[in-house]
């Protein structure tokens, strides 16, 4: 994997039951040789769940990255202009991040960082999980596949019997993802049968 010496950005947003699927692909990263700078969106800075406390979610990006997670508004906004990242990933992306992203609404630390990034036609890649992706949340979904400089994670249903909208990357192929994405290629294929089945 050719990633050693990359400039990456991982944001974590609100899909807490996903984010310990998450943790071990930042693993990989790091192990991997690239700096990995977390961003944290507002509601894993902030809420305490059953799936574990904002102090504790915060605690073990910094323990693996090494670095503090930016977590304003004003931090990321350089992310563009001081063209700080050669790529960015938002994992989990939960539908209401796809969805503003989708529809160009940038009032959240992830969503500024995203436009901040993409300004230098870099790419992003999204590694979708959300219960309404095969509802409301589908046409945001495939509004982002087609858009320019966005990658997504490889995704299918991870729970097709009791929530059949729902949604959910195979979080171990993200940086499969992001070496096809600095290339400028979807990792194929997008829609697969999700493993947690």
């Amino acid at each position: 994997m050719k990633l050693a010496g990359l400039e990456i950005g991982f944001a974590l947003t609100g899909s807490f039951c996903t984010l310990a699927k998450v943790i071990p692909a930042l693993e990989q990263l790091v192990d991997s040789g690239a700096n990995v700078y977390p961003i944290l969106s507002q509601h894993v800075q902030n809420y305490d769940t059953r799936f574990g406390t904002a102090e504790e979610w915060r605690a073990k990006v910094v323990e693996i990255t090494g670095n503090q997670p930016l977590v304003t508004i004003p931090e990321v906004e350089p992310i563009g202009p001081q063209q700080l990242l050669d790529v960015l990933v938002v994992a989990p992306c939960t539908g209401n991040t796809a969805a503003k992203l989708a529809n160009a609404i940038t009032d959240t630390v992830v969503t500024m960082a995203v436009k901040a990034h993409l300004r230098n036609k870099r790419p992003v890649v999204l590694a979708i999980a959300t219960n309404d992706a095969l509802g409301n949340n589908g046409k945001n979904i495939s509004h982002l596949i087609n858009a320019p400089n966005i990658y997504l994670v490889p995704f299918g249903q991870d729970n097709p019997i009791h929530k059949e909208n729902s949604l959910v990357a195979r979080m171990d192929l993200i940086p499969d993802t992001i070496e096809y994405a600095l290339s400028g290629r979807q990792l194929q294929p997008v829609i697969i049968e999700h493993k947690g089945i």
